[in-house]
């Protein structure tokens, strides 16, 4: 491992796939790092590029001013953690162990009951993004913290401090996740249906329906983004003028969607799904609103 004297130490609890990664973004960018795994042999890779195997998480959390903790859960957290709370103490601690809102505020007042400095993070990629400049990682906590270790998190991926709250985190890691799930999935259907469209090419060989929907489909979420931006002010103000494309007319346009999409055997559980949010959008008076609306049913769900 070639480190540098400008690099902090850094100590990695933790070497599942990501907390592998993490390390290892970290000893390619020359920072003293100490690991420690419950199974010892999950650290013999790290250890072969130059990371230091600690004998016991005790001796791992004693060598760094920060460390990095990324587990199964929160149960194993405190599993591995509550015995060296003392050492912690007047350092600072990191926790990428992927939970819930609720989990990081416990989280965050078990470390200030400790005298431990807490940020909690979210990891917005898999493994292999781990180290990218391009890639997001979400804190949310102390912003003492994060500021005293930006420069050592930048060797991870592009740092964002969301706030002092420490559960936003793990809040928009859920919403961005769902946003992610949503148009992998609606990408998806539209493969489909464009791939339904199948007629033999002269060799006999189907056309390649993904690859030929996808530059289309990625071309178009340039305007959806616009569309996002566009209305993201209205959300809020609580205000949806209807000066683009109202929710009657885009009830209508769901309904071509529906009705190619069950022509073609394709399923029409997500339009379905889309037309019943939209009607109930405009049986609350927003017919003629702009279709950020939505979040008015979103807000509050059906019986």
């Amino acid at each position: 491992m070639r480190t540098q004297a400008d690099r902090p130490a850094v100590t990695v609890v933790g070497l599942g796939s990501m907390g592998s990664a993490l390390a290892g973004a970290l000893v390619d960018r020359g920072h003293p790092t100490t690991v420690w795994n419950r199974s010892p042999g999950r650290a013999e890779a790290l250890a072969a590029r130059g990371a230091r195997v600690a004998g016991s998480v005790a001796e791992a959390v004693a060598a760094s001013p920060l460390t990095l903790v990324c587990v199964l859960d929160h149960q194993a957290v405190h599993a591995v953690l509550d015995p060296v709370a003392g050492k912690l103490a007047g350092r600072q601690l990191v926790n990428f162990t992927s939970g819930a809102p609720e989990q990081a505020h416990e989280a965050a007042a078990w470390a200030a009951g400790h005298g431990i400095g807490y940020l909690d993070g979210a990891i917005m990629t898999t493994p292999p993004g781990v180290g990218s400049p391009e890639t997001m990682f979400l804190y949310s906590g102390e912003r003492a913290v994060f500021d005293a270790h930006r420069a050592t998190l930048e060797a991870l991926g592009d740092p964002l401090h969301l706030g002092a709250d420490p559960g936003l985190a793990s809040l928009y890691d859920a919403a961005l996740l769902g946003l992610m799930w949503s148009t992998l999935t609606g990408w998806l259907h539209g493969t489909a249906l464009v791939g339904a469209e199948r007629t033999a090419a002269a060799d006999g060989a189907a056309p390649t329906a993904a690859t030929a929907f996808t530059p289309v489909a990625a071309r178009w979420l340039t305007a959806v983004t616009g569309f996002m931006n566009t209305y993201a002010p209205q959300v809020d103000a609580g205000r949806y003028p209807g000066d683009d494309a109202t929710v009657d007319v885009q009830i209508a346009a769901v309904g071509h969607l529906l009705h190619a999409a069950a022509a073609r055997g394709v399923d029409t559980a997500l339009p379905e799904l889309l037309k019943g949010l939209m009607e109930r959008t405009a049986a609350a008076g927003h017919g003629s609103d702009s279709y950020a609306s939505v979040i008015e049913a979103l807000r509050r769900p059906a019986a």
